[in-house]
């Protein structure tokens, strides 16, 4: 049988291939060259040690491929003349370093050799490589003034002027096409910002600029924000941020400290990262991987200490979600894993849709939510066909949440439905912000609280669910009996402490559900 969606990714010492997950389980039958190789057991393995311009015939199962990595790339060492950065952690380099990313050509490779380079916010350009050596970080400073001049840009969906990202590629346009593409970042280096300290920097900048505005509100208005920082938060910028782009691969890297969220790409195509670690523990809305009105975008084997959520796939919000109507299609996670964190997201801006995701052999059980798809019943938009496989969970939550809900309501309830959830183990517990365990519903499918608003064809199937440590008490296993005044629909199917919690629900199918 043919593999799915594959794809390879060549650089000058290695190659990478990948596809998606179906019905076949790993190890996969491997060959390089005609002679067997290691099997990887998940769907994609690397290559390495290479040299430029090498051929390889590959033969994964029954697909044979001609494989050939790229040439050798001129390297542009930022620490050489006549750029002469300094890796001391306190020099200003941003002048030097912006120098070399300028100069690249597509047949170079900017170096950030050993040391931490300190510098300002930064922009990248089409057909360039960025390339960090271990040991090297690149490092934004916690000043805000270090971000500007600011620059369009889009936050929690709406389109607005935010402070420049760490690092910038593309230029805004929902009515445009790409114009920013083949950008390679990679290394075993750190690229990391001001994270927490950037933040509320910007934060208080922007709220005594905001003030007028600000007190102008209404007490319903002020409600229906997240918190009194959510305005002047929109305008943080992000540690990697690219608007229109295609073709970027970011690979190896450790991400560090976004002022909000790390890796945001909106209106681009074929963005792809693996094997990097995201840090941003303690920075609110510190989300890892977001793409934002995005598609054919893929993560794999990446590690999550996020103070938000890993993964956070978005589409704009009501009313303007609805009116640019980019939705999010084709995404991919797997073998990605949090350590600390939110798990993965769809929503809660989703207003421009959001369809075909796919997310499997991952391990979010020590995460805060799970795996959670949400919206407003002001959203609009669609979020359907997110099938999630082979995972380890904290738990499941489809809900609708009450926070940010500015802006005026879609004409059309927001679509949930036709998701599968299979072969799974989930905790029926989470893992807080203090790093603490509690008990919560193992799935929940709350749906919204007026008919119309159902979630609709879910499918729970091959689902264990059991405590992380394996003990369950005597109170779990015997639970109170549910108020029989209770009506049907908020009733909790329970299986001890660890329940199926449903609401407004059309089409529920559970098979094979076993609690431990």
């Amino acid at each position: 049988m043919a593999l799915q969606n594959l794809r390879t990714i060549c650089y000058s010492d290695e190659i990478t291939v990948f596809w998606d997950k179906d019905e076949k389980k790993g190890p996969y039958r491997l060959y390089v060259n005609g002679e067997k190789y290691v099997s990887p057991k998940s769907t994609h393995f690397t290559l390495k040690g290479l040299w430029p311009s090498m051929k390889l015939f590959v033969e994964i199962e029954d697909e044979i491929l001609q494989l050939e990595t790229t040439a050798q790339k001129r390297v542009i060492n930022i620490a050489e003349p006549p750029y002469n950065a300094v890796g001391d952690g306190k020099t200003m380099n941003t002048s030097a370093i912006q120098k070399a990313i300028d100069d690249c050509k597509a047949d170079e490779c900017v170096y950030i050799p050993k040391g931490t380079f300190l510098t300002a916010a930064l922009d990248l350009h089409s057909n360039m490589e960025l390339y960090l050596e271990d040991g090297a970080v690149l490092l934004g400073t916690a000043n805000p003034e270090d971000y500007l001049p600011k620059i369009h840009s889009r936050f929690e969906g709406l389109e607005m002027t935010c402070y420049r990202s760490f690092l910038n590629m593309g230029t805004l346009d929902h009515t445009a096409g790409y114009n920013c593409e083949n950008v390679i970042i990679r290394g075993k280096g750190t690229i990391q910002s001001g994270g927490a300290e950037l933040a509320k920097a910007i934060i208080r900048t922007e709220r005594e600029n905001l003030r007028a505005y600000m007190e102008s509100l209404t007490e319903e208005e002020r409600n229906s924000y997240e918190n009194a920082d959510t305005i002047p938060g929109r305008m943080r910028s992000r540690l990697i941020q690219m608007n229109n782009c295609r073709n970027i691969t970011i690979s190896d890297v450790t991400l560090k400290d976004g002022a909000s969220w790390n890796v945001h790409f909106i209106y681009s195509d074929n963005i792809t990262t693996f094997g990097c670690t995201f840090i941003s523990e303690g920075v609110w809305n510190g989300d890892g991987w977001d793409p934002d009105s995005s598609t054919n975008c893929t993560i794999f084997d990446c590690k999550f200490f996020t103070g938000d959520d890993s993964v956070a796939i978005k589409s704009g919000k009501n009313p303007e979600g609805n009116v640019i109507n980019r939705p999010t299609e084709h995404i991919r996670v797997f073998d990605c894993s949090c350590a600390y964190g939110h798990g993965i997201t769809v929503g809660s801006e989703m207003s421009g849709g959001v369809s075909d995701v796919k997310i499997w052999d991952c391990d979010m059980g020590d995460s805060f939510f799970g795996i959670e798809i949400k919206g407003t019943k002001k959203r609009g938009g669609y979020v359907k066909d997110v099938h999630v496989d082979n995972c380890t969970v904290s738990h499941i939550t489809f809900h609708a949440v009450g926070y940010n809900d500015d802006g005026i309501g879609a004409e059309f309830p927001p679509v949930f439905e036709n998701c599968s959830f299979t072969n799974l183990r989930l905790y029926g517990m989470l893992y807080n912000h203090e790093r603490e365990w509690h008990d919560c519903p193992a799935v929940k499918l709350a749906g919204f609280d007026v008919p119309g608003y159902e979630i609709k064809n879910i499918l729970l199937e091959n689902i264990v669910i059991g405590r992380k440590d394996g003990v369950m008490t005597e109170e779990e296993k015997h639970p109170a009996p549910i108020d029989p005044k209770m009506p049907a629909w908020q009733r909790p199917v329970q299986f001890g402490l660890h329940t199926l919690s449903l609401g407004l629900c059309e089409g529920i199918t559970i098979k094979n559900l076993k609690v431990m």
